[in-house]
């Protein structure tokens, strides 16, 4: 069972790598269900998380108060906004386009809800 939630771990550690540069791809849940396999898996591994320069914060801010911090909120502003004028420039169908504007408005106002780590 170990080497499980050592694999799951290692693979929400690549998702979330991945959605740092892609948009919509969520950094951060990523991170906590690999910090909660890491937890039952690999002590090293999870200190390794928590302990990372980049990845740690985000975590840490996230556990002690579900926090999100402002360039984080700002970054995922962007991205969100990216999308959906891609899906403009690329003729999206409406229904699409109403979907994603319904979808992403929640997403921006759970982000934006947050307090400020």
């Amino acid at each position: 069972m170990q080497y499980l939630w050592a694999t799951l771990g290692l693979i929400c550690v690549g998702l979330a790598i991945i959605g740092v540069v892609l948009p919509l791809l969520p950094t951060v849940p990523f991170l906590l269900l690999a910090t909660f396999f890491f937890a039952r898996s690999s002590s090293r591994l999870h200190t390794w998380l928590l302990t990372h320069r980049l990845f740690g914060p985000m975590i840490d801010d996230w556990h002690s108060s579900g926090a999100i911090r402002p360039g984080a909120k700002k970054a995922a502003t962007l991205s969100v906004a990216a999308v959906f004028l891609l899906s403009l420039v690329f003729g999206a169908p409406t229904y699409v386009l109403i979907i994603q504007a319904v979808v992403l408005s929640c997403v921006l106002v759970f982000i934006w809800t947050r307090p400020n780590g």
